[in-house]
């Protein structure tokens, strides 16, 4: 993600004022530049975020496999600085999201939502961070909270489908950037709504486009449904 964040920086016409990895000096970094773009992982957000809120600039979130305690932080920050947290920056999936929740909200708890998603082999969380997305795309529709209506990791005799549960599947193998379908069903029909990342620069480009979208915002928290005004 960092070449792909590079090139995309550069192919936007901006400037690129460095990157760093695991032990770099993040606060010098975000010193000399008009946002921060966090791709690391948990255990750096702390940093990253304080980094952020000693410059005095925004920062975007897109790392996955955060649990409630770094949504607290995120929270914290967010009343410093403009802070755009999400799972997936891809423009596709953002939409995807928004046409998710919406099914949802007209469909009912009638049709059955199971979420599958398949990622490289190497990729160490699941579900993944944008089926997470997704799922609470699908809940907001029904009104409902997610972690409560949660089906996933099916095994063994585990009995009938519950009403209104919202399913994951989580697919693992070969160097897939990710794909993604929401599959909607209902008595002899079935919508899937679906999402094929082809090459991880399709990240990159969202993540430079929501970054410069957060420049000169209000503090807050906010999402790349923002970015898009959906």
């Amino acid at each position: 993600m960092g070449h792909a964040l590079a090139a995309a920086v550069a192919d936007a016409g901006h400037e690129l004022a460095g990157g760093i990895d695991k032990g770099g000096d993040v606060a010098s970094l975000a010193d000399r530049s008009d946002a921060l773009v966090d791709f690391s992982a948990p255990a750096a957000l702390d940093g990253n975020l304080h980094a952020a809120i000693g410059a005095g600039i925004p920062i975007l979130v897109g790392t996955t496999g955060l649990e409630d305690r770094h949504h607290t932080m995120i929270e914290t920050a967010a009343r410093a600085v403009p802070v755009l947290q999400t799972g997936n920056t891809s423009l596709g999936v953002t939409l995807l999201a928004h046409l998710v929740q919406q099914a949802a909200s007209r469909l009912g708890e009638d049709w059955d939502i199971e979420i599958i998603e398949m990622h490289h082999r190497m990729k160490v969380d699941a579900p993944s961070g944008t089926a997470k997305l997704l799922g609470e795309a699908a809940a907001k529709g029904r009104g409902i909270d997610l972690a409560s209506h949660i089906e996933s990791g099916r095994d063994g005799l585990i009995g009938a489908r519950t009403k209104g549960a919202i399913g994951f599947a989580a697919l693992r193998g070969g160097t897939v950037a990710g794909e993604h379908s929401v599959i909607l069903a209902g008595d002899e029909e079935r919508i899937t709504l679906a999402h094929s990342a082809e090459n991880r620069m399709i990240f990159a480009r969202g993540a430079v486009r929501g970054a410069q979208w957060l420049i000169g915002k209000q503090p807050g928290r906010y999402r790349m449904e923002d970015v898009l005004e959906l």
